[in-house]
């Protein structure tokens, strides 16, 4: 009778090399492509000193993309976040046909790159685009104008709300609406009692993507923005102009508030998840 094939340990020191090895490589991937270009950003805005970083922050230009910033955002985000509670809700809550093809609508913006989407909206509503005679009849500008700009930062943000609820709801199932039904709520009321209190971390998580994504959004924005100084430039594009113009205090000045963003947002994110988590884990 044959002997029987050794099996192969691991020895519990050679399990410990790797564990290490694993962790330090990914430690060193985080420094170099994530905690290195963020100190970078902060020394290179601050490197003239606290004034000229104010004064980069508060001249005219740079005040003027703050502001557009900030109200691309507040107009995309709640648009994404009815747009998001209403799909998911159909999605998750109801069977009907065309189901499986407004799931894949809501992943289009994930498949076409931004500079696409920015671009079929100057095929659509650019001065020689197809809708060009109708908002010429009307002296309606949007392509070059913050109609556009807005128009660009909703289409590349509307997935993230919905996208965050849909596996949320389905896996919650029906049966809590189902029993608010038979007990006489109406729509409304199932909505706002049982519906709404499920899924608001969640909701949360997606607005803090989506707001994210609104005001760090470069590429859609920048081919229907005409890059106008003062009217049409966001921070990410007055970062641009700022940067080729040799302007790199400036420019790291303005990156430094979406740097801010960015680290804002991983702590929401963090916290958010940590609730849904414990949210979830209370729930069973």
């Amino acid at each position: 009778m044959e002997n029987p094939i050794p099996s192969i340990r691991v020895q519990p020191k050679s399990g410990t090399i790797i564990r290490w090895l694993l962790i330090g490589i990914a430690f060193l991937f985080l420094f170099l492509f994530l905690l290195l270009p963020l100190f970078t950003v902060f020394y290179e805005a601050l490197k003239e000193g606290a004034q000229a970083y104010l004064a980069s922050l508060t001249e005219p230009d740079a005040l003027a993309a703050i502001r557009l910033t900030l109200l691309t955002a507040a107009i995309a985000v709640p648009l994404n976040l009815i747009f998001g509670i209403a799909a998911s809700w159909a999605i998750a809550k109801f069977e009907f046909r065309g189901k499986h093809l407004l799931l894949t609508l809501i992943d289009l913006p994930f498949a076409v790159s931004p500079v696409i989407s920015g671009l079929i909206f100057v095929l659509l509503f650019g001065t020689e685009g197809l809708f060009a005679p109708l908002l010429a009849k009307y002296d309606v500008q949007i392509i070059f104008a913050v109609p556009g700009i807005i128009l660009a930062t909703v289409f590349v943000t509307f997935p993230f709300v919905a996208r965050e609820l849909i596996p949320l709801m389905q896996s919650q199932g029906t049966e809590e609406e189902e029993a608010a039904r038979s007990l006489g709520a109406s729509g409304w009321q199932i909505f706002f009692r049982v519906t709404l209190p499920n899924m608001k971390w969640g909701l949360l998580y997606g607005v803090i993507l989506c707001n994210a994504r609104a005001m760090g959004e470069f590429g859609a924005v920048s081919v229907v923005s005409g890059h106008i100084r003062g009217l049409t430039n966001t921070m990410p594009l007055h970062v641009e102009i700022l940067y080729n113009e040799y302007n790199f205090a400036a420019a790291f000045a303005v990156a430094s508030l979406l740097a801010l963003l960015a680290i804002v947002t991983l702590i929401a994110k963090s916290i958010v998840e940590w609730k849904t988590v414990h949210q979830e884990y209370t729930r069973r």
